[in-house]
């Protein structure tokens, strides 16, 4: 009986370290991407972990190492910060600075500290935004406040070797506006369709761009949606605005059909 129980135990420690490899941990866990993320868990090898602001303060670094040392997770995904709506980021600095900037650096530190696989997840708003094409290794210039901010972030982010810096171009599903761009081009790409993608590179390192087709707003959004109607980013935005951050995906598609 006393075998039986033993060997019980062993098997089921030998599951535990197996998931304890497998672990994520997701800061911003309220948020559009963190909850494309849930949906799909069952679909893979990882063990997800979303924990409360009350639980993982990005803010407090105390907060983040209490909360990482508990779970040891083998992975860091951060998404948590401040994105919509872009005005915020002209109005108000300090948010901007301590949820996108201070927080991210306070996430890095920890896991360095702790040796955890960090990965960030940027925009691919830090690129000048005026002939598009744009490649990891093109030079940067953000095209507002916001990417400002996320730049910030990726700054701390590449002080650190084991880590891993995603340009996105990411929207939520349904696309959440009766308008769309037809003169903006970006590589739009939903949420939920790209979780799976992620993971499948979330053990590489450096920077790679991710999304979908290089095309505009409106082209994107009409596949999904017939009534959608044009509107002008030049108009709207004013002439000076940026109007193609595209990025060249050629090294995140070739990394999938590795």
């Amino acid at each position: 009986m006393k075998f039986l129980i033993k060997k019980k135990v062993l098997k089921e420690n030998g599951s535990h370290m197996l998931n304890y490899k497998n672990r994520i941990v997701f800061t911003g866990g309220s948020g559009r991407f963190a909850k494309a993320f849930k949906l799909k868990e069952k679909f893979t090898k990882f063990n997800f972990f979303f924990p409360k602001k009350t639980q993982l303060n990005i803010l407090n670094v105390k907060s983040i190492t209490k909360y990482l040392k508990k779970k040891k997770p083998q992975y860091l995904m951060h998404l948590a910060g401040l994105s919509r709506p872009m005005s915020i980021h002209d109005k108000d600095i300090c948010q901007s600075i301590d949820k996108n900037i201070i927080g991210t650096s306070n996430i890095t530190k920890v896991c360095s500290l702790l040796k955890i696989k960090l990965i960030y997840i940027s925009t691919c708003y830090v690129y000048p935004g005026i002939k598009g094409n744009y490649s990891e290794n093109s030079p940067l210039n953000p095209i507002n406040k916001y990417a400002w901010s996320k730049l910030g972030g990726e700054c701390a982010v590449m002080l650190y070797k084991n880590s891993l810096i995603l340009r996105t171009s990411v929207t939520e599903k349904p696309f959440v506006h009766k308008v769309a761009f037809y003169d903006f081009k970006t590589n739009f790409i939903f949420h939920e369709d790209l979780v799976l993608s992620i993971l499948k590179i979330i053990n590489k390192k450096g920077i790679i761009n991710i999304g979908g087709k290089s095309q505009s707003v409106y082209n994107f959004v009409k596949t999904y949606n017939q009534k959608i109607k044009k509107i002008s980013a030049k108009k709207i935005l004013g002439k000076k605005t940026a109007l193609n951050v595209s990025m060249n995906i050629k090294k995140f598609r070739k990394l999938l059909n590795d």
